[in-house]
């Protein structure tokens, strides 16, 4: 393996330590020893949720082509999935406003380990069973747990500010270390061990049975809405008219969308960025670095996000241009740095220029998971969270599968080009969201002062 590769590793890893050591008491923030038992059961549940995760993501691909799937077909079960997460997903999520968190994160492990089942078969409706579970459990994923956890947190009395220390952990933990890991334990059981590309699959269905016995066993159950007169359909028009009237949720909804939009077009994309010319390029090492800039990202969010006079809203615009800028490298590489036309060999100069690059992205996506957890626990109501998170999963899940499905039709630089653009959209709707989030404070404060003005002629004699 080319030393580049290991110096833009080690020099993550150094960088990473480096900032976790040098913490000092205004980095840190002090709690009590309730609150660490509180956290760490929930960060060993999610992380235990996150390793089922990542131990299926890199075979998924292969797996299917193992089973002698081509490009066509294997694509048609990935836009399964994420049409499963835009339309079932969203029902089964917001169901958890209405029948619990604790019941969807349960029914987030039953579903994901269904799916796991369906890669014993080679047959291409069990696959595709397998996909549509798959998208169930990944709207449930992304917003059963952030929601018990927020309830969980303000019904145990909690200070608010505490709450970003475990946003900030468990993206340190879930999307950073767990996925290196996860990674390396998957390389082991495939390549190492050689017991075929479906083990990875078997072993995060043991991870998901053993963190679905100890939420069974730990946590209490909490509702978003637990009135009985209130129908799904009524549940998702409350929800669609507190998007609406609340321009901050739905400029919320919006960042995120082109956010991670962007994310999951760059998860496809960097690969043949990279290797343009069918150049040999270590695609695990390479995730594992990505993972490693990603911890970088929320390390750092952990230092901001504990200084109460540093607002998120304010820093994220900057977070956003960054990847903007990061991902319009593509593009700029192929007008400064002339194309090799040579087949196969190692990375090339541009390439090690987007190398670089794609770990800035990643660390502004380690930066970004806290951060938009932070902003979703302040104006988000709590009784239609779950029902409204995934009302944010459904254009993302739309562009996602129109990516997919047109992802020959652009070119690679076109596509990058889109992904730049719709980031440095997010940073304008984030400075617009940083003007009006201290709106209704400002209007409170002109309300009292009005009352107070009409009030003083009653003190004069």
């Amino acid at each position: 393996m080319e030393v580049f590769y290991y110096m833009v590793f080690g020099g993550l890893g150094v960088i990473v330590a480096a900032l976790e050591l040098s913490k000092t008491n205004k980095d840190r923030i002090t709690t009590s020893q309730p609150f660490s038992s509180f956290k760490n059961n929930y960060l060993l549940v999610y992380s235990l949720m996150m390793a089922g995760d990542w131990l299926q993501g890199p075979y998924v691909y292969y797996l299917y082509t193992t089973y002698g799937y081509g490009k066509g077909d294997i694509g048609q079960l990935f836009i399964a999935g994420f049409g499963s997460s835009m339309l079932f997903g969203t029902i089964v999520g917001s169901l958890a406003d209405k029948q619990g968190r604790k019941r969807a994160s349960v029914t987030y492990c039953i579903t994901y380990i269904l799916s796991c089942i369906t890669k014993h078969s080679p047959q291409y409706k069990v696959l595709m069973l397998g996909r549509v579970l798959g998208g169930i459990a990944t709207s449930l994923l992304f917003s059963a747990f952030e929601s018990w956890l927020v309830a969980e947190h303000f019904k145990r009395g909690f200070d608010q500010q505490w709450l970003s220390l475990t946003f900030s952990k468990a993206i340190f933990l879930g999307n950073g270390l767990v996925a290196i890991l996860s990674g390396l334990f998957g390389n082991l059981l495939v390549d190492s061990l050689s017991l075929g590309p479906v083990s990875p699959f078997d072993a995060a269905a043991c991870f998901l049975a053993i963190g679905m016995a100890i939420i069974l066993s730990t946590w209490t159950e909490n509702f978003g809405d637990p009135s009985e007169n209130k129908d799904l359909l009524t549940q998702f028009k409350t929800a669609a008219v507190t998007i609406a009237s609340d321009e901050r949720i739905a400029l919320l909804g919006a960042i995120q969308s082109l956010f991670e939009g962007s994310m999951y077009t760059f998860v496809f994309l960097w690969t043949p960025a990279l290797s343009p010319n069918d150049e040999e390029i270590p695609h695990g090492f390479i995730f594992a670095t990505f993972m490693l800039a990603s911890m970088l990202g929320s390390s750092i969010a952990s230092r901001l996000m504990a200084r109460n006079s540093l607002k998120v809203e304010n820093y994220m615009q900057i977070v956003f241009f960054i990847s903007s800028a990061s991902l319009m490298l593509p593009i700029t590489t192929n007008f400064l740095v002339a194309p090799s036309k040579v087949k196969g060999g190692g990375i090339s100069f541009s390439g090690c220029l987007q190398l670089l690059g794609f770990c800035a992205f990643e660390a502004c996506v380690g930066i970004f998971w806290p951060s938009i957890m932070k902003m979703r626990s302040q104006y988000i109501p709590e009784e239609a969270r779950s029902t409204i998170m995934n009302f944010f999963r459904i254009p993302l899940n739309i562009f996602v599968c129109i990516v997919l499905y047109n992802v020959d039709a652009f070119p690679i630089t076109v596509m990058f080009g889109m992904c730049s653009i719709f980031l440095f959209v997010a940073s304008i709707l984030q400075r617009r969201l940083a003007a009006i989030s201290d709106k209704p404070k400002a209007e409170d404060w002109m309300a009292m002062k009005e009352r107070d003005a009409e009030g003083e002629p009653l003190n004069v004699p």
